[in-house]
């Protein structure tokens, strides 16, 4: 029997499992998806780092413009800007030799 403006409050024992088993892979995506985006880690000490102007200025002379430069979280030297021949670069550099780490 079933009374007017009555609402069926029965517990569904799922539930909670389904809501922790979405909230997980929620945070699983979430998780993996920050690795997609995080650049190389270089693992050199500041003090044998090359002087940025002098990288900088190294660079131009190889024809890139840099709209952007920075140290990176990975700590590295990261430019972004654009090759010899125009191509929108983002680069990221090892900071005490000026090797090229990982381009984008």
């Amino acid at each position: 029997m079933q009374f007017v403006g009555s609402q069926s409050t029965c517990f569904n024992p799922l539930t909670p499992i389904l809501t922790m088993k979405l909230h997980i892979t929620a945070l699983v995506l979430a998780l993996g998806s920050t690795a997609v985006f995080a650049g190389p880690t270089c693992n050199v000490p500041e003090e044998k780092w090359m002087k940025e102007a002098d990288f900088k200025t190294g660079l131009e002379k190889q024809g890139y413009q840099i709209r952007t430069f920075k140290v990176s979280k990975g700590k590295c030297y990261e430019i972004y800007g654009f090759d010899k021949a125009g191509k929108k670069v983002e680069i990221y550099f090892d900071p005490a030799t000026g090797a090229e780490m990982e381009r984008k």
